[in-house]
């Protein structure tokens, strides 16, 4: 950089900065380069070639041309190609690219092999380049180790990710949070946890990843109780996408105090409602019934993409608020964003709280005919409940028999209860032995066929259904409900007494049903 006349030194200024510059402005940069022979400067043609090579507008035929014209290419030059190559799904150029380095002498560095890593489709491709790093001594970088780690957990290989990291010298958060992400991701969880406890030191990203793992396994309390423990560290601060990780488990369980605590968190410190955290605040405001203070935070919301749009639209169809929810799919539509599959199954969902069948034929083929999207299961699903519950039984039975995919339980399930609603014995009967032995181990078809044969006085049909289950041993999962008392969240489960206080629990709901009798108000009644 030296080495190049001072009179180009405007140039040079405007060569650091090039990342923030238009494609056009390097363009000319490009061409004063060349008329006046300042691209034998290695800086130069270098920093131009990354421009190319990273930018967002798809320059990279740019960058290739150009780096076919550098006579010996630096590592710098190289990594530029692999990172361009591999961020526009190219991946095989990338690994020519280093094919080319390693043929030519030049020595990749950390980050050649880090992008290089992320770049491996398949588990013996990543093998072999991780031969190649230990050749080259570069698993000494914790940034190394930690894509190393992390590619290795992503195609299930958790045992070789684990030695990657115990055979590590030289680990620091980053380390520790790509093996215990890559656990959560293979389903360890609690694996996850014994290594989460022995970090010796975290921070807001490593908890992130251990809440956000909680959760995605389902285990919403569990990922609760870690941000409680994040809460009483002064020192650590969570982040935007630990906050929406929290929330969507509070949504899971309603655990609607400490979302409002979460709420107030985010407006005194001054986090924006950005794509992930104002969703998330959506979505847990209208699974815990408050689609008001939803609709506030969709308002005020800066930026919105498709999901933000399908989580109000699904907010508000499953508070019954069906009207607001087709109109604002047509809003949706209005703005020129284009729906996917998951908008869809929201504005079904509208359509199934009052029946409107029409609109939801109309749905179902717009979806296809406009968007492109062929319709999955859930879309299906969707359409066999709206028919059944309406008492278009004959019609429910020829749509699941048209299904390009086979039906699964939960829409044979779906016509059972329709025709269990509507008096459909006959048809419901033949419906609820093929389901149980269509998925022989839910314990909810055998309560469901019995709940029929109930309905028709058939007990000695009852006690035939009760006995199958039993031979086949199949568990009977009790019915549970969460509540939320001072932010600690309770699970109460059916005929559960093992509580201390389980006598007064029984006696306050002993009154309540008398008072419900009062109100002439019918209760079910529960066969198992």
């Amino acid at each position: 950089m030296s080495s190049i006349p001072y009179t180009y030194s405007p140039i040079l200024r405007l060569l650091q900065g090039c990342f923030n510059l238009t494609t056009k402005l390097v363009k000319q940069i490009h061409a004063h380069a060349i008329t006046h022979d300042l691209s034998r400067f290695s800086y130069v043609s270098s920093r131009i070639l990354a421009f190319y090579s990273q930018s967002p507008r798809n320059d990279l035929r740019y960058a290739e041309t150009l780096f076919t014209h550098i006579s010996n290419p630096n590592v710098f030059d190289c990594n530029s190609m692999i990172m361009g190559f591999s961020k526009n799904s190219q991946c095989h150029k990338s690994f020519f690219v280093f094919k080319q380095m390693l043929n030519n002498g030049v020595r990749p560095n950390s980050c050649t092999v880090t992008v290089l890593v992320k770049a491996c489709l398949s588990l013996s491709l990543l093998e072999q380049v991780h031969t190649q790093i230990i050749k080259l001594g570069t698993l000494s970088d914790v940034y190394v180790v930690s894509s190393v780690v992390s590619v290795y957990s992503k195609y299930g290989a958790i045992r070789v990710a684990r030695q990657v990291f115990d055979e590590s010298s030289n680990k620091n958060v980053v380390c520790w949070t790509s093996i215990i992400t890559g656990y959560c991701s293979n389903g360890l969880v609690i694996e996850a946890r014994e290594l989460f406890d022995s970090i010796p030191e975290r921070n807001g990203v490593s908890y992130s990843a251990m809440v956000s793992g909680y959760v995605r396994n389902g285990c919403y309390n569990e990922g609760i109780e870690v941000f409680r423990e994040l809460k009483s560290c002064a020192n650590v601060k969570p982040n935007s996408s630990l906050l929406a990780s929290v929330l969507n488990a509070c949504a899971a369980v309603g655990a609607f105090e400490e979302g409002k605590w979460i709420h107030s968190y985010i407006d005194e410190n001054g986090f924006e409602y950005e794509l992930e955290l104002g969703t998330a605040l959506i979505d847990f405001y209208a699974k815990c019934g408050w689609v008001g203070p939803s609709e506030k935070i969709f308002d005020s919301m800066r930026s919105k993409d498709v999901t933000t749009w399908s989580a109000m639209i699904m907010g508000l169809a499953i508070n019954g608020k069906n009207k607001m929810a087709l109109d604002l799919f047509a809003k949706m539509e209005k703005v020129g964003l284009k729906p996917n599959a998951v908008t869809f199954v929201g504005v079904l969902t509208a359509c199934n709280h009052k029946y409107l069948l029409s609109e939801a034929w109309w749905l179902f083929g717009h979806m296809s005919k406009t968007y492109g999207i062929t319709p999955s299961i859930e879309h299906y699903g969707c359409m066999v409940d709206i028919l059944a519950r309406g008492g278009k039984i004959g019609e429910t039975l020829s749509f699941i028999n048209s299904m390009p995919i086979a039906p699964d339980g939960a829409i044979w399930g779906s016509l059972l209860n329709g025709c269990l609603m509507h008096g459909h014995i006959e048809l419901g009967q033949k419906v609820g032995k093929y389901l149980i032995e269509f998925e022989p181990r839910h314990s909810g078809r055998y309560i469901l066929l019995a709940n029929m044969y109930a309905s028709m006085g058939r007990w000695e049909g009852v006690s035939e259904t009760r006995k199958l289950m039993k031979d086949r041993g199949v568990p009977v999962i009790s019915a549970w409900s969460f509540i939320e008392i001072d932010q600690n969240i309770h699970k109460f489960v059916v005929d559960d007494k093992s509580r201390s206080y389980s006598r007064e629990i029984y006696e306050i709901l002993s009154r309540l049903g008398k008072e419900l009798n009062d109100f002439s108000i019918e209760k079910d009644v529960f066969l198992f």
